[in-house]
């Protein structure tokens, strides 16, 4: 299967409400349309955790990151410029996705992906996909697809061909929290 027929086959999953597994910038995801509370919810269900602990979304953009977030504080660019691995922000003021994704706070988790397959699979989406690691809450964080619980491969409508072969070390994109008026936290390095 080519790299674009599984990207399409993960969009007409995600556009039906459908839940995908797939390669993001770090680690193997678990994801869906990040605009959709009926399928942020299955994710929930499917980690077997709870809906209170934020899940992080992917864009494929600064534009799509700015459609979702009210107002980005300029030091939020200058991070994710200089970042030297993947980095997640915490932004106030969340709009336009899923309630059940959105922190009581207002608050969301996203991050630019600049990995080929991920933020092609994010362009094409044309919104934010759902990316919360490929494991029960609790347990490791699935490096490769080798590393994915059988359960969790029964559990979603798609999974995606893409980079099933690769076995490298894979780690969790550093969080930081940005809060409007300056303040900067350092959730994960």
């Amino acid at each position: 299967m080519t790299q674009e027929e599984d990207i399409r086959r993960a969009v007409e999953t995600m556009r039906g409400g459908g839940v995908i597994l797939y390669p993001t910038d770090t680690v193997w995801g678990i994801g869906c349309d990040a605009t959709n509370a009926e399928a942020v919810a299955k994710v929930y269900a499917i980690k077997q955790r709870d809906d209170s602990k934020a899940m992080i979304c992917l864009v494929d953009s600064d534009a799509r990151l700015q459609r979702y977030v009210r107002n980005v504080p300029n030091v939020a660019w200058e991070l994710m410029d200089c970042a030297e691995k993947p980095l997640t922000v915490i932004l106030d003021g969340a709009t336009g996705l899923a309630p059940n994704l959105v922190a009581a706070d207002g608050s969301v988790a996203m991050r630019i992906t600049k990995e080929a397959f991920s933020r092609q699979l994010c362009f094409r989406f044309q919104k934010p996909v759902v990316s919360t690691s490929a494991n029960i809450s609790g347990q490791p964080a699935a490096q490769n697809y080798c590393d994915i619980a059988p359960e969790l491969l029964e559990a979603v409508d798609y999974v995606c061909w893409s980079r099933r072969q690769e076995h490298k070390p894979h780690t969790p994109s550093s969080i930081v929290r940005l809060r409007l008026n300056g303040e900067v936290e350092i959730i994960r390095k």
